[in-house]
């Protein structure tokens, strides 16, 4: 039995949460501030995120010490918005991750060096990959909470450890899939959410499911084509399928889903919101919106055609007309 410390007390990692107790591991549970962490031990229920699922706490610790959780844990899982990371984990001692699995359950591009949670950990901690796995979706976190099957999808560049790593988390309502393309599947989940963000926009605009079924197939397009230019670049020699669950699959439901934080936030810019008035609206992180800088600023080296990243960077970064920009991408889709 393992000992697995989770970093990030949000809705993505309390669902995790529950597939690990509903599997009867250990978990030791960072929450940022102490009181939160006191009352999910009284009350059994996340007091912010999910507060309908409550858990048996007697497979948990709860700390508001990272470096606790980290000694105290095999595997560490984060799952914390991209944009937080580095707050979070940046002024622990260089060693505290020697030895441990790190599962990422990140779903963006850490904004401060543009760059993926791997990058930062090997930087700073000296990770090495073969220690580094992702979990990605289809998936969201509240058919997790409701025992909705769902599917998750562990890459790792070691096949069996990935495969161990994914036996963890398989329920009754919960199947697993593994896959070695741990680089590209996390830049899969970062422009599903810039697709998202822009399938919401095309709502808000009042745009049909016609014009969205064209904006979703372009967008699996694009994003096919942006990771075919990046492993080239890498020397990367997996041939991944890029129709699988974990990319395809991830895209089709976060753009379509009620449940998608990037499709609700895109749907208020498409309405006339400003960012700033749709960040406090939504009062969750949407990862399409730092994410569309970052892609945008990372294709300047790549030189994938990415119309629709660009288009969605444009109306959130420089200040584009949403029908002005929309109406020119609608002749440049096929």
């Amino acid at each position: 039995m393992y000992k697995i410390g989770i970093i990030g007390s949000g809705s993505w990692a309390t669902a995790l949460a529950k597939l690990l107790t509903d599997n009867d591991q250990t978990i030791y549970w960072w929450f940022r501030h102490r009181h939160q962490a006191d009352y999910f031990q009284k009350h059994k229920h996340n007091p912010k995120y999910l507060a309908h699922l409550h858990f048996d706490t007697s497979h948990i610790t709860f700390s508001d010490s990272i470096e606790f959780v980290a000694e105290n844990s095999d595997i560490i899982l984060i799952a914390t918005p991209s944009a937080f990371v580095k707050d979070a984990i940046d002024n622990l001692h260089n060693d505290v991750f020697k030895n441990k699995k790190i599962i990422s359950a990140v779903k963006g591009i850490l904004p401060d060096k543009i760059e993926l949670l791997n990058d930062y950990l090997k930087r700073n901690f000296d990770v090495p990959l073969q220690n580094y796995f992702t979990v990605l979706g289809p998936c969201h976190a509240e058919e997790v909470a409701a025992e909705k099957l769902s599917y998750l999808t562990f890459s790792g560049i070691d096949e069996k450890e990935t495969a161990h790593i994914a036996s963890l988390f398989k329920t009754d309502y919960l199947n697993t899939r593994t896959n070695p393309d741990v680089l590209g599947v996390q830049y899969a989940a970062v422009l599903k959410n810039i697709y998202a963000l822009g399938a919401g926009i095309a709502h808000g605009l009042d745009y049909g499911d016609n014009f969205l079924s064209v904006f979703i197939a372009n967008a699996a397009d694009e994003m096919m084509s942006f990771l075919t230019k990046l492993s080239l670049h890498n020397d990367d020699r997996l041939e991944p399928n890029y129709a699988s669950s974990v990319y395809l699959g991830d895209l089709l439901v976060t753009c379509y889903s009620l449940y998608s934080r990037n499709r609700m936030f895109g749907a208020m810019i498409g309405k006339g919101y400003s960012v700033k008035a749709a960040q406090l609206e939504l009062n969750m992180i949407a990862e399409g919106y730092n994410a569309s800088k970052c892609i945008y600023n990372i294709n300047q080296k790549l030189h994938a055609d990415i119309p629709i990243a660009t288009t969605v960077y444009n109306i959130l970064w420089n200040d584009f007309s949403t029908e002005d920009t929309f109406h020119k991408l609608e002749n440049v889709l096929h």
